[in-house]
């Protein structure tokens, strides 16, 4: 039974692209709107992509930590 059980995405680009790919429970009872689940993905993929060209604090202490 556990094995059929869907794991959650385990990063912010996996939210984001499985909310792309299935937000449909979102808009039933009209909970949210299509203009509304689009731009809250644009927003959080302009924060992904933001955050992925700047380095992770553990690397800026792995390779600049003198």
């Amino acid at each position: 039974e556990l094995a059929q059980v869907a794991s959650v995405p385990d990063s912010l680009r996996g939210a984001i692209e499985a909310l792309q790919a299935d937000h449909s429970f979102l808009l039933r009872g009209d909970v949210f709107n299509e203009d509304f689940i689009a731009n809250w993905i644009d927003m959080k993929q302009k924060e992904y992509d933001a955050l992925r060209l700047r380095p992770h604090p553990y690397e800026f202490a792995m390779y600049y930590d003198v």
